[in-house]
């Protein structure tokens, strides 16, 4: 992948990196209070921890590692000019194609873990999207992870990941994400998984469009082994793939993100068309 005309703007970016919370809010015997309140109620412990955790100060404040400063900085400049690349492209589609207002994200990377609006997270949580403060999170040391244990390198690899997180931020902005969470209160878990699944593939979709969008408007060149290196990235991350990987087996009724083949697919459709009105997953009888 070669940048054209890459946008470093950090307007929109906070960087977290060798920034770690000093002690915890809650240890030793509030840890235990808290495990027993959760027995009493029948209430998940790690649920409770959480929350005491985001309402409680921090222990010690923060403390910053100098030498983890500007960890993976190329990861971090790629990234970055997806991010912004992709704030652009949705920008005018909102624009041109909606009718609305695009509003920008904040894309946030750090280093192990960090707190979040959606609560606390970590490097093995991956790079996610909070919706309540609506920021994307990347710890880049994942995208070494993406590389050797995955086996997807390459910077459209990479580029797929950020381009999909910003996609959830679309599905917020088109009340998707609120359509999901009006569901989970009616449906049973079995039902809910399957329409997590529908915003996973639209999100994978969104990142096609990304690529596509990119090119088109000069933005980026795409170069031999570019696409087959995000749909490497894609069938990386299919449910399939990774419960065999960690069980040996899978459990269709338990899929969250879609198989390695539908994820393929849905980025390829999205990549391929470029237009915004084919990836209704939602409204799609075949996934």
């Amino acid at each position: 992948m070669k940048w054209i005309n890459r946008n470093d703007d950090e307007s929109n970016y906070e960087d977290r990196r060798g920034k770690v919370r000093k002690g915890a809010a809650i240890g030793g015997i509030g840890t235990i209070v808290v495990f027993v309140i959760a027995l009493v109620l029948n209430q998940d412990p790690s649920q409770l921890l959480n929350v005491a955790n985001q309402i409680l100060p921090a222990g010690g404040g923060e403390q910053v590692d100098e030498a983890r400063a500007t960890e993976n900085e190329d990861m971090k400049v790629l990234s970055l000019g997806v991010f912004n690349s992709a704030n652009d492209i949705w920008t005018k589609i909102f624009s041109n194609q909606l009718g609305k207002q695009y509003r920008k994200p904040t894309f946030v990377t750090f280093t192990d873990e960090t707190m979040s609006g959606c609560g606390g997270a970590t490097a093995s949580s991956g790079p996610f999207y909070c919706p309540a403060d609506e920021k994307v999170y990347i710890d880049l040391a994942f995208f070494h992870e993406l590389s050797s244990k995955f086996k997807a390198p390459g910077e459209l690899a990479m580029a797929y990941v950020t381009a999909h997180e910003v996609g959830h931020h679309v599905q917020k902005l088109l009340g998707y994400t609120d359509y999901l969470d009006q569901k989970r209160r009616s449906v049973s878990q079995e039902e809910y998984n399957e329409l997590s699944v529908r915003l996973e593939l639209q999100a994978d979709f969104f990142a096609g469009v990304w690529a596509r969008q990119a090119v088109e408007m000069k933005i980026i060149e795409l170069e031999k082994g570019d696409i087959e290196s995000a749909m490497q990235a894609a069938n990386a991350v299919g449910d399939d793939n990774i419960q065999k990987q960690m069980q040996g087996y899978i459990v269709p009724e338990s899929f969250t993100h879609g198989t390695s083949e539908q994820r393929m697919r849905w980025f390829n459709k999205g990549y391929n068309t470029g237009d915004i009105s084919q990836g209704d997953t939602f409204s799609a009888r075949n996934l």
